[in-house]
């Protein structure tokens, strides 16, 4: 099954539009001036990527953009905190919190990558002959093959509780560690420990060469499991509830990362010739599903609780 991914728009300025700001290239002149200071996820940073559009945005506005990297969990608390302007995340159970609370205003989808499993060469648990997720969990826990988690409520977290929770397992016993950590620090401790992991796609590449872990379980980045896929937002703190807020120039980089030049430079990333990210910004037909808080599954309900 292959990933959506939704073509662009040539010419139209509708995220621009749908974001709130003007459907066309501004120069600096005539744009917004200032300092925005975004919360990005780790995955986009460690990436590359987030140098990639903030290098484009900066140039086109004449502004200075800061990037503070965290797990989603930690970029949305910056953002409840007031301590950024915008916030990207890749947990949308979190992120619709963020804007239920009232904290987050306007969020977009701007991209979609996925998670892989891998783990030890020798594969104690025998999942290389697995295709779905749950399964390879399932046989990780039946086995009591060593696993590692962030535990740290990043949007790896929680995909890794809702895989467990629909596997019907409560992961606990000696073969079950949380690191606490991000996930270069978790991917290290994994090879150290030859242990499996739930892992974004894009560190699983950036750290292949140094590590001897294996990657056994694909997201539908490469036509594997589809609960595997990873979608990102990005959503602007909400003025009303933090007035020192960048909101105007947060509505800016909105619309640059889901207009036709962000959606491009998404669609051209890559690392070692491997595109990681996807452009989902710009589509025929709007989803107009991803401004607003979702209705919740069971799975995704009790993944945020036990997180929580």
């Amino acid at each position: 099954m292959e990933i959506p991914r939704r073509s662009l728009l040539v010419g139209v300025g509708i995220s621009a539009a749908s974001a709130g700001c003007l459907g066309r290239d501004r120069s600096a002149s005539d744009g917004p001036s200032g300092k925005l200071t975004v919360a990005v996820t780790t995955s986009t940073y460690d990436s590359g990527l987030v140098d990639e559009l903030h290098s484009a945005f900066e140039s086109a506005y004449g502004v200075t953009v800061r990037a503070v990297s965290g797990g989603t969990g930690e970029t949305i608390a910056a953002g409840e905190r007031g301590d950024v302007d915008a916030v990207m995340a890749h947990a949308r159970s979190l992120e619709d919190e963020f804007i239920r609370t009232g904290d987050g205003i306007n969020r977009r989808d701007f991209a979609v990558g996925d998670f892989v499993i891998a783990g030890p060469a020798d594969d104690p648990a025998a999942i290389a002959s697995v295709d779905d997720a749950a399964t390879a969990f399932e046989r990780i826990a039946s086995t009591e093959s060593s696993f590692l988690s962030r535990g740290d409520r990043s949007g790896t977290h929680i995909k890794e509780r809702e895989i467990w929770d629909d596997a019907g397992i409560d992961p606990n016993g000696e073969w079950y560690r949380q690191t606490g950590q991000g996930m270069g620090e978790t991917l290290v401790q994994a090879d150290q420990r030859d242990s499996y992991l739930l892992t974004v796609r894009g560190n699983f590449i950036d750290t292949r060469e140094q590590l001897d872990l294996e990657r056994f379980v694909d997201g539908p980045v490469t036509d594997g499991d589809p609960a595997l896929e990873n979608p990102y937002g990005i959503i602007a703190v909400n003025p009303a509830s933090e007035p020192s807020a960048a909101y105007e120039l947060a509505m800016y980089y909105i619309g640059f990362l889901t207009g036709k030049r962000g959606q491009e430079i998404v669609a051209e990333y890559t690392v070692d010739g491997e595109q990681l990210f996807y452009p989902n910004a710009l589509a025929e037909e709007p989803n107009f599903e991803q401004y607003s808080p979702r209705s919740s599954n069971d799975s995704t309900e009790t993944a945020l609780e036990e997180v929580s």
